[in-house]
């Protein structure tokens, strides 16, 4: 076994030295960290360093568990999270699928090109222009006084919040998310689609019965992908758009370890709280991947 791995390597070593950028940076940013979780366990302090610091054993997870608003700022980050998972994931496989069908090449590299470009754009640009929209003078207090509505300042009515939460992400990164479902819609064998042509299978029947069954695999592996960020809603875009009347509804456990963690310095609370986010992570991806074995008998591993 050994020799054929060894002469395997030797005839692909192309692609094994491309993969090593890649794996250097999964160590040294992804692995080597999770040392530091240690701190999650000990009243760290920057002179102390990691070695030194007291143990604490889980006195910050108990202080998280004991927070007063845990309840309602973990409800506002699951309730989100899922919100991301319904509404939000799906829209790249459906625009894969609607891109897929334009026949024109300049329209549809347009079309993609027109769908990619938000993802460039950082929060704080689209939170801006998010409030710009939703001013008083904004073109959607603008239309509502088309129907003879009062305006409303929509970004500090906690009404209003989840909904631009979910908008926001739709138009930021829907788009970009397109990438590989079309990277693996290229692959299909454009034999399967002239056999069901000649057998008179219309466009829908084409997707429904070739497109789409051969690009749920790849749904799959990103929907546990997915699942393992499922706490992790981006602190960018919440944090921006955020205001103090929406913190009932948006206030999620990223802004609140960055006000109680980051801003006064309690690293080892942070941490903590960022270990019991990657943990439910984990638990969901397994699950999620045991599931997804009986059903497709896919997963990840």
């Amino acid at each position: 076994m050994g020799r054929v791995n060894l002469q395997r390597m030797k005839v692909y070593w192309p692609l094994y030295a491309m993969a090593i950028p890649g794996i250097l940076f999964l160590i040294i940013f992804k692995y080597i960290p999770l040392a530091g979780s240690v701190i999650a366990f000990k009243d760290y302090s920057v002179f102390k360093g990691f070695i030194d610091s007291p143990w604490v054993g889980f006195k910050y997870f108990h202080k998280l568990f004991d927070y007063p608003d845990f309840v309602r700022v973990f409800g506002n980050t699951l309730l989100l999270g899922l919100l991301r998972i319904v509404l939000v994931f799906p829209i790249p496989v459906l625009l894969a699928l609607m891109i897929n069908e334009i026949r024109k090449s300049a329209l549809k590299k347009g079309v993609q090109t027109a769908l990619y470009i938000p993802h460039f754009l950082s929060w704080v640009i689209v939170s801006g222009i998010v409030f710009d929209i939703f001013s008083l003078s904004g073109l959607f207090n603008i239309v509502l006084g088309w129907f003879g509505h009062e305006p409303i300042l929509a970004m500090q009515d906690s009404a209003y919040f989840r909904p631009v939460y979910v908008l926001t992400s739709i138009w930021r990164d829907a788009g970009w998310g397109t990438v590989v479902y079309m990277a693996a819609i290229s692959a299909i064998d454009p034999q399967l689609y002239e056999s069901a042509m000649m057998d008179g299978a219309s466009r829908f029947k084409q997707i429904r019965h070739i497109t789409f069954p051969l690009l749920l695999p790849t749904v799959l592996v990103l929907f546990l992908l997915e699942i393992g960020n499922f706490l992790d809603l981006g602190f960018d875009q919440v944090f921006n758009l955020l205001t103090p009347m929406t913190y009932s509804v948006g206030d999620i456990l990223d802004t609140y370890v960055y006000r109680t963690g980051i801003e006064q310095a309690q690293y080892s609370f942070a941490t903590a709280v960022g270990l019991f986010q990657s943990i439910i992570g984990f638990i969901l991806v397994y699950i999620f991947n045991r599931l997804s074995k009986k059903v497709s008998d896919g997963g990840v591993w």
